[in-house]
């Protein structure tokens, strides 16, 4: 009796839940041995704590247990956190390699032009095919930079494209800025007599050079002389002679400061410029030399006059190659690349070489046209010849003594067997110098009132200066 009051007293809440009660005395009273009342209780327990919404909220168990999985997933071992660094690092060095081949491929393409390049630079076979992208100037584009008083004779523009240097028979030097136009240095001349204490020229300048670093620049007079001057100051560095006639041409062997030097004495001299000194003298021409010219190899190249040679000086074996091929006297030359060269001569031809074959691979006749009354007509003269080194574009200049003095600007055949007119620039004078940037972006043309080696005529309306003549590119096609 005692215990079942206990129980009573001991679990009021089962009283109060009526249904809930009564289904677990029949259960407890089905049941002989007693057990299930623990069982009953149980799960009565449990269900009761289920339900409840307070117990779901606050519970501190299920959170615990989520707590320690999130624990378990994100925790790793030294050896793992290794390994997965190693893969990132991997894929990582993988996307890298990827975008250096990329690139690599690509400068590879560059690297392996540019040495195909430079081997058929030095093999004297590079071509590039420059010519028929270029377009006529307009006037309007063209620019006329005057400063010597009297005609220009000769003139040279730095590797860098940003100045010329220009002389005439004023005796007088002048720096100009290409951009500007403006005159940045003048070495005036000197008179007659006043050698010995006049620092220049005192005789008519025929020809100059300057040195590819651009550090010399060398002038050759009528006096037989040669100055060295310093080309960023125009500072007088020295003076050579040597040579028994007027200075005719001269041309420093590019990469180095060697110069070579011809003359109307028929010789060819080589001087060393930085040790001020003189090396050797080569002889061969059977009249006075007329132009001289030079790349990166020890040899030049000479133009003969009235001996009607072209001649290929090798410095270092002391030997030469004679080529014939002009009717008249050969006046100018120019190297387009180490094996071919283009002459102009006063037969109104001009001709391209090859340093392998003694006659020119092609020559165009009355290439400036004719001059004089129906029957006696005579060509003009071809006074200047210039080269775009290792390209297809030359250009060619006249003396002409009336109005319609023209540049003709010319393409080469393919390996240089043929030329092709492209289009002339009008110019008022006797075209005496012409000279292609390096970037071949400009021809530039000195101009005077007579012909660069005497008196033969005299056009009064002509200006003594520089032109400028751009050389514009066709447009790429978009296709």
């Amino acid at each position: 009796m005692s215990s079942f009051f206990i129980k009573t007293k001991t679990n009021p809440a089962l009283a109060k839940k009526g249904k809930h009660t009564s289904v677990i005395k029949r259960k407890n009273d089905g049941d002989p041995g007693g057990k299930n009342k623990i069982r009953a209780k149980k799960p009565n327990s449990k269900y009761n704590e289920e339900i409840s919404s307070d117990s779901e909220t606050e519970s501190p168990i299920e959170p615990k247990k989520r707590q320690s999985k999130e624990d378990v997933e994100y925790e790793e071992t030294p050896q793992e956190k290794k390994l997965r660094l190693a893969k990132l690092y991997l894929e990582q060095l993988k996307a890298e390699e990827e975008n250096k081949v990329e690139e690599e491929a690509f400068e590879t393409d560059l690297i392996a032009g540019r040495l195909q390049e430079e081997v058929l630079e030095q093999k004297g076979k590079l071509q590039r095919p420059i010519a028929k992208d270029i377009v006529p100037p307009d006037a309007s584009e063209i620019r006329l930079l005057r400063g010597h008083k009297l005609p220009i004779t000769c003139l040279v523009i730095s590797s860098d494209d940003k100045f010329i240097f220009s002389a005439a028979k004023d005796c007088s030097i002048i720096k100009w800025n290409i951009e500007s136009g403006k005159k940045l240095h003048t070495i005036p001349g000197g008179r007659k007599g006043t050698e010995d204490r006049h620092v220049g020229h005192t005789a008519h300048i025929l020809c100059m050079a300057i040195s590819s670093d651009g550090k010399y620049l060398a002038t050759g007079d009528m006096n037989k002389l040669i100055m060295i001057w310093e080309a960023e100051t125009c500072k007088h560095l020295y003076k050579f002679t040597g040579h028994k006639g007027p200075v005719s041409g001269l041309s420093f062997r590019k990469g180095t400061h060697d110069l070579y030097s011809a003359s109307h004495d028929r010789s060819v001299k080589v001087w060393n410029v930085d040790e001020n000194a003189y090396v050797e003298t080569l002889f061969g021409h059977q009249d006075a030399i007329t132009g001289l010219d030079s790349l990166s190899r020890e040899c030049c190249v000479t133009a003969g006059g009235r001996d009607r040679t072209v001649r290929v000086w090798k410095i270092a074996e002391e030997s030469q190659l004679v080529f014939h091929g002009h009717e008249g006297s050969i006046d100018c030359i120019q190297l387009i690349n180490e094996e071919h060269m283009i002459t102009g001569a006063d037969d109104g031809s001009i001709s391209v070489w090859s340093v392998n074959k003694k006659k020119p691979l092609t020559t165009v006749k009355q290439a400036h046209g004719c001059h004089g009354d129906t029957g006696l007509e005579q060509p003009h003269w071809v006074s200047s010849v210039a080269a775009l080194q290792n390209s297809d574009a030359v250009a060619s200049g006249a003396s002409v003594c009336s109005h319609n003095s023209q540049v003709q600007l010319w393409k080469c055949g393919q390996n240089y067997r043929g030329l092709e007119r492209l289009f002339s620039v009008p110019v008022s004078g006797f075209v005496n110098s012409l000279k292609f940037s390096s970037s071949g972006h400009f021809l530039v043309a000195g101009v005077g009132q007579e012909h660069r080696l005497g008196r033969w005529w005299r056009l009064k309306e002509a200006k003594n200066g520089i032109y400028i003549i751009p050389l514009k590119r066709k447009p790429p096609n978009p296709e």
